[in-house]
């Protein structure tokens, strides 16, 4: 650790690495699948009685994220505040649900040596929430804590698009003036400082259906129509740098071979880097499906839209994260830079809401969403740390916030 002065309770964090494993061994093991709303209400009773029993003193509330077909009934919502009307406001926030489903095989967390846990969501992002609560921790003992207002949001639905929780996140960016998303960093120590916005379409193909050995024949095939549209989608990133286009589930036609198919439809996801690309690219689907549709004989429908706006590098974000960076030296922490994710997180709504905020700032850790999900033990403590150090900062005024961060209030 660095001879900078570093508060003793944020240098004391290293000697809780044992109890932060198995604390995230813990919650790991709690199956909180984004649809199975058993494990969800278990999980959200946990770290209730956790955070509470941490920050005895912040107000608490439990909000409704119900989102009818895409989260399960009673979903909820954690929130926590600490001194709201301070001067300087902060956002801290992370989501608690996972991909793994109720009957996943992958259900419970294995050492695969004395320093790698692998398990369901130890790394996305269970092992993101262990950092914030040790972080805040710290941070509440220093000496200048008062000076620093605080909000923490602990979700159920980020996985699946965050869509019983967004306007939360809104309303949290004209909060407060900076915020911190606890989602993995990369495999290399990096954060993150931008992301593609996510979003897709359902382009339903109509056509005119006939026998298939009518001579000439006057139908109109869906499928060859559809098939040219997909193509034709498929080239737009060679024309739009920045933009990605990927064709997912198609189907179309019907159980008999011997006619023209007049139905077919596909799923395609859609990623953008700058906001500035969304009218664009929607534009460009919407002209290539009329051409198509006149060239074919055949009739398109494009449903849907973006889900999360794209989280530009905010300049406040780019004017701190220099002083980020030397609080990570300052506590030991390995060098780090930051990257440009394709992925989108909650951070995304947060950006595009005026917030600027550090993204990807929990432990290291690989292979999300998958069986071989892992998180490196060793880093939990720095990264906590890390952030201990830079709100500690921030309460001191060592570090200042630009006049334009956030919206406060």
């Amino acid at each position: 650790m660095s001879s900078v002065s570093v508060p003793p309770v944020i240098t004391a964090l290293s000697t809780r690495t044992p109890a932060l494993a198995a604390l995230l061994e813990r919650w790991a093991n709690i199956n909180s699948g984004s649809q199975h709303a058993a494990g969800l209400a278990r999980m959200a009773a946990e770290l209730r009685a956790v955070f509470s029993a941490a920050f005895p003193a912040a107000a608490f509330e439990e909000l409704s994220a119900d989102a009818p077909g895409f989260n399960p009934p009673g979903a909820k919502a954690l929130r926590f505040r600490l001194r709201p009307f301070a001067a300087r406001q902060v956002f801290l926030c992370g989501h608690y649900d996972t991909v793994y489903a109720a009957d996943d095989a992958f259900q419970t967390c294995r050492w695969l040596d004395d320093g790698t846990l692998n398990g369901p969501g130890v790394t996305d992002m269970k092992g993101g929430l262990v950092v914030l609560l040790a972080a805040l921790e710290a941070f509440e003992q220093t000496p200048s804590a008062a000076n620093l207002g605080w909000e923490v949001l602990l979700t159920p639905d980020e996985e699946t698009g965050s869509h019983g929780t967004r306007a939360m996140f809104e309303a949290a960016a004209r909060r407060n003036h900076f915020g911190f998303v606890f989602e993995p960093a990369r495999p290399s120590g990096d954060i993150i400082h931008s992301r593609k916005g996510t979003g897709g379409i359902t382009a339903i193909c109509r056509g005119r259906a006939a026998h298939a050995a009518k001579i000439p024949n006057d139908g109109r095939n869906a499928i060859l129509g559809l098939a040219e549209f997909l193509l034709a989608a498929a080239k737009i990133p060679a024309e739009m740098p920045g933009v990605l286009v990927n064709v997912g589930n198609i189907r179309g036609g019907s159980a008999a071979t011997n006619v023209v198919p007049d139905f077919a439809q596909a799923e395609l996801d859609l990623r953008i880097t700058r906001l500035a690309d969304q009218a664009p690219l929607f534009a460009r689907l919407e002209t290539l499906a009329r051409e198509t549709g006149a060239a074919q004989g055949v009739t398109f429908e494009l449903i849907g839209g973006l889900n999360r706006p794209p989280k530009e590098n905010h300049p406040t974000e780019a004017a701190l994260f220099p002083e980020f960076q030397r609080a990570a030296q300052d506590v030991g922490l390995k060098p780090f830079g930051w990257v440009h994710g394709g992925g989108a997180s909650d951070g995304n709504f947060l950006g595009a809401a005026g917030l600027p905020c550090f993204d990807g700032i929990g432990p290291e850790g690989d292979h999300l969403h998958s069986t071989r999900e892992f998180c490196r033990i060793a880093t939990i403590a720095p990264r906590a740390q890390n952030v201990a150090l830079f709100l500690h900062r921030l309460a001191t005024g060592e570090i200042s916030l630009p006049a334009a961060a956030g919206h406060g209030g």
